[in-house]
């Protein structure tokens, strides 16, 4: 059977202000907290969205920042050449071949852009190892474009919701483009991590004391809090 949308209203207006208020006492989901932080251009944020990839924000954020202290543009990050790329993100997952990586998208941007990174999802999705995701982040926090970012605490949540019914977040991602308001495509992102990763849980859920339980359909929730 193919998969679709649910048919059941769901608030998203009433549901993006309960998700405001319920954030705040949470940490920034790591690519905006590095935006707030000044690392907010395309560049950084495709770098630091490919360092986050399998780490923890906890590790992923002090190891942006290390390396961006040291190189922030292209050109400074081929001058560092993947050892030393390598030496000052070996704190994340897969430092190795991520270091390589972007050490070659640097090159790349130096030879081919002058050295500049343009807003250009083709482009982003075009260099090895990034795929929606991580273009959809920098887009959407970089140049302000309209794109919607799905990791896992997107698509599980809107799944439970009942928003969307889909197995994978490539569907998620599609699902939501649908139906979504245009107007919060980089804001689910930024809250629903946060929301996913203390209160809509992968694991007992804290449900009883969700601001959204109302709404909520708690679709595949077995057990929760």
């Amino acid at each position: 059977m193919a998969e679709q949308t649910a048919k059941q209203p769901f608030d998203i207006d009433d549901a993006m202000q309960r998700l405001r208020v319920a954030v705040q006492p949470f940490p920034k989901a790591a690519m905006f907290e590095l935006a707030a932080q000044g690392y907010c251009s395309p560049f950084e944020q495709l770098i630091a969205c490919i360092i986050s990839i399998r780490t923890y924000d906890e590790v992923s954020l002090p190891v942006a920042r290390r390396l961006f202290e040291r190189a922030n543009t292209p050109e400074a990050m081929v001058r560092l050449t993947p050892a030393g790329i390598n030496e000052l993100i070996r704190d994340c997952t897969y430092h190795e071949p991520k270091s390589q990586q972007i050490w070659e998208i640097a090159n790349r941007l130096v030879r081919e852009y002058d050295g500049v990174l343009p807003c250009d999802e083709a482009l982003l999705r075009s260099f090895k190892g990034v795929g929606p995701k991580c273009a959809h982040l920098a887009l959407g926090i970089a140049c302000g474009q309209p794109y919607i970012s799905v990791d896992v605490h997107v698509h599980r949540v809107t799944n439970r919701w009942g928003y969307v019914q889909t197995r994978t977040p490539e569907k998620t991602l599609a699902a939501l483009e649908q139906i979504l308001p245009q107007r919060y495509w980089v804001e689910i992102n930024e809250l629903l991590v946060p929301f996913g990763k203390h209160i809509c849980t992968g694991n007992l859920p804290k449900c009883s004391t969700c601001p959204l339980l109302s709404m909520c359909q708690q679709v595949g929730i077995e057990n929760h809090r």
